[in-house]
Order: C-alpha cells, then structure tokens, then sequence
C-alpha cells in the first residue's frame, strides 16, 4: 500500500474515531443537562472555543486563514485535554456536577471539529494538513 493511501485511511479512521466520540459526548451532554442542568455551562463552553474565530477576523488574511495573534488561544480551545480536565475536575468534586454538561458541550465540539477534518492551526493561522 502507497504511504499517501495509508495516510488518507488513518486519517478517515481517525475521522471516524472522533465522530464516535462526538456521538457518545452527545449522549452525554443530554443526560447531563436532563438530570444535573447546566444549560448556560453547555453553551459557554460550547461555544467557546470558537471565541479565537473572532479574535482572529481582521482585513488583509486569506481564505480560511486565522490571524496569527488568535492561532494560541484556538488551538488551546480546539484540543482535547480542556474538557477532559473539566470532566477531572467535576468527578474530584472540586466543581459541581452541572459543569459536566460545559466539558460535554466543549469535548462535542472539539470532536466535531476533527471529525469534519477542521485540526489545529499553524503559526500563520492555517489549518494543519
């Protein structure tokens, strides 16, 4: 098998691992807003990460680029470890349990994000290929 077709088939698993994952977050984002609340947390976090998108409009970019100032704080939003440890910290008691649904809402989306083929962005603010 050619490294370009091995290349395309790990990264569609990987697609498809992440659409896996942005299925059961789902779930559990729906549970939780069912039985713990947390509605606001749920859209604030979200929604969140897509706040570096508007720091990062400005005149002059290309097509789908990202200003370089906002590339930090949207790859810190757009990986995975955030809502993990926001989900470590609800099951160690030191948040309640309607944040939760915040480390749902924010893994879902990060999730979706890969599983549609939208990664991390470069230092010039370009979607890593």
């Amino acid at each position: 098998m050619q490294l370009t077709s091995k290349l395309k088939l790990t990264g569609n698993i990987r697609r498809l691992a992440y659409a896996t994952a942005a299925a059961a977050l789902l779930v559990l984002l729906i549970e939780s807003l069912t039985h713990s609340g947390g509605g606001w947390q749920a859209a604030a976090f979200g929604l969140g990460p897509d706040a570096a998108l508007l720091i990062g409009s400005g005149a002059g970019l290309e097509r789908g680029q990202l200003h370089p100032r906002a590339v930090p704080a949207y790859n810190v939003l757009h990986r995975v470890w955030g809502p993990v440890a926001l989900a470590l910290l609800v099951a160690a008691g030191v948040l309640p349990s309607n944040y939760l649904a915040g480390a749902a809402a924010w893994g879902l989306h990060v999730a979706l994000d890969r599983a549609l083929g939208y990664g991390l962005r470069t230092p010039e603010g370009f979607q890593r290929g």
